[in-house]
């Protein structure tokens, strides 16, 4: 188990054990012990916190280049958070996402929702173009993990309900780790120890499932708003290992769109001769893509 996994361990003890006895102090003051000694956790988590935050990619990813592979989606879209604006691109090395990026679908000039200030304050998944929109494999790949029981929620893209989000159900994701903030999930093996994630994939819509050999191009599953999300969008990013605890951050490029920047819009053509559905892992050999016929 590495250093990283057990810090985030540690971490995700620590933090609800903190948040616990400052409430018993709250309503029991000095049993079985004073203040001081209630906010010890909480003291403890922070520096934990902000080690993994911190602590960005290993040396020799830095000198690689990026990783290329193809887009995640298709048609036209526009990138958030993006790693060719800043990295880490989401603030924090935690969780793999030094290099993550997140999109928005932009099918047309007005066709999103805007941001609002206090009215309406939630919206449906629906009314976001983005939701509901086909998610493909970016490389030849092996199926690591696929999860899609989580909910889409209601928007939070108005000032009330992001404050909620930051003050309220940010924490207690934060609190559940991995699975909470990223919602149902996607962990493709690429190979040479690179594997790429798809967060916030919309529940039900999973077509494929652990073990499962895809295609690069193939659909995989479908755009939605579970996890930490204030809309509909993809979350996509390239890491050194399926778990999320341990993962760094590996830098990408797609073929022929490259890293778009914040707020820059980009259209990804279907790839030629993508294929069309996922092999068993009892399936021949000569069915299986070259790169991944050792794993």
């Amino acid at each position: 188990m590495s250093v990283r996994k057990i810090v985030m361990i540690l971490y995700r003890v620590l933090l609800p054990t903190g948040f616990a006895l400052v409430l018993w102090d709250v309503f029991l003051p000095g049993y079985p012990f004073g203040w001081g000694w209630a906010l010890l956790p909480l003291l403890v988590a922070f520096p934990l916190w902000m080690f993994v935050s911190r602590t960005g990619p290993r040396r020799e990813v830095l000198d690689h280049p990026p990783v290329e592979v193809e887009p995640p989606v298709r048609g036209r879209w526009s990138a958030m958070n993006s790693p060719a604006t800043k990295v880490p691109s989401h603030g924090t090395h935690a969780y793999g996402q030094t290099y993550a990026v997140d999109i928005v679908a932009e099918p047309a000039e007005g066709h999103r929702p805007a941001f609002a200030k206090f009215w309406p304050i939630v919206r449906r998944s629906r009314a976001f173009p983005a939701y509901d929109e086909p998610l493909f494999a970016v490389a030849d790949a092996t199926v690591v993990h696929a999860s899609d029981w989580m909910r889409d929620h209601l928007s939070r893209n108005s000032l009330p309900a992001i404050a909620y989000l930051l003050l309220v159900e940010g924490t207690v994701r934060g609190l559940g780790g991995a699975p909470w903030i990223t919602g149902n999930r996607i962990v493709l093996n690429l190979g040479d120890e690179v594997y790429a994630m798809y967060a916030h994939v919309r529940r039900g819509s999973l077509k494929v499932k652990p073990g499962d050999r895809v295609r690069a191009g193939q659909q995989i599953a479908r755009c939605g708003n579970s996890g930490n999300s204030t809309e509909p969008h993809v979350h996509f990013q390239l890491m050194d290992s399926p778990d999320l605890d341990a993962a760094r951050g590996i830098p990408f490029t797609w073929s022929e769109v490259g890293v778009p920047a914040n707020k820059e819009t980009f259209t990804a053509a279907p790839q030629r001769g993508a294929g069309n559905g996922a092999t068993s892992q009892t399936a021949p050999a000569d069915e299986v893509p070259p790169s991944q016929r050792s794993a």
